[in-house]
């Protein structure tokens, strides 16, 4: 009996130390600011932006000069679309930290979407200084997409070239240099970077889309037609189905 007793007390104790350090651990985690930006990067990877913003909040005010936290707090407002709270938060980040080269590029990126271009293309070449950047292929693809929205289309494919070489399975670069292709009139070129696009990613309806739509204008009609007929019914855009079914019927008037 005294041996159960004894048992009981152990379990006890090891039950009460156990709670004890779960508190602690608690506490510790509370007051860490890479934790709570860990928590914050979890929730945006949820798409879970409000509660995001909350980690990433309390992480930047443990540690005033943690600058990963304000890096997220960019994405994150840039999420939901407002770009004025993200530009801050870069531009902050880049004050504590201007060698962090990923918010340069972010930064570039809200730039651009506010068409604030000189601003953007600047940013973009300012990331590509850095050799060390492990993502070079993003501000390549970037200024890429930059120039495009300028029409110059040399430096466009100049830029997104570089922008494959580092990574070929970048879908979104394939799809754009074959958007480039298309408006050179170069149609095969395009296609091929169409293909290479849907290749990577065959469930993006945008991809082929893209695709049947240069098949047509290269007067593949039979490819056309097997691409439209296989993606009309997954389209949910009521302009984009009304565009195929155009397509589709000018097709089959070609017998």
């Amino acid at each position: 009996m005294r041996a159960k007793v004894l048992a009981v007390l152990s379990i006890c104790a090891n039950l009460a130390f156990c709670a004890s350090s779960q508190a602690k651990i608690q506490r510790n985690q509370e007051k860490d600011p890479k934790y709570q930006y860990n928590i914050g990067l979890f929730y945006l990877n949820q798409n879970n932006v409000d509660e995001a913003v909350k980690y990433f909040v309390k992480a930047q005010s443990l540690d005033t000069r943690f600058y990963l936290a304000l890096n997220g707090l960019g994405l994150a407002h840039s999420m939901k679309g407002r770009l004025d709270e993200s530009v801050r938060a870069y531009q902050k980040c880049l004050e504590i930290n201007p060698q962090f080269t990923e918010a340069h590029n972010n930064l570039g990126a809200v730039y651009q979407e506010m068409n604030l271009l000189d601003k953007a293309e600047i940013e973009f070449k300012t990331t590509l200084l850095d050799m060390g950047y492990q993502n070079r292929e993003l501000p390549y693809f970037n200024l890429a997409r930059l120039y495009v929205l300028q029409n110059r289309l040399d430096e466009a494919l100049e830029n997104i070239e570089k922008s494959i070489q580092i990574k070929p399975r970048l879908a979104m670069a394939q799809h754009l240099r074959g958007f480039i292709f298309e408006k050179r009139n170069s149609l095969g070129e395009a296609i091929a970077s169409y293909e290479a696009a849907v290749k990577i990613v065959p469930e993006d309806l945008g991809f082929n889309y893209d695709l049947g739509v240069a098949y047509f204008k290269n007067g593949d009609y039979a490819r056309a037609k097997e691409i439209f007929l296989k993606i009309s019914g997954k389209i949910t855009d009521a302009e984009t189905k009304d565009t195929i079914n155009r397509y589709l019927k000018i097709i089959n008037d070609k017998g």
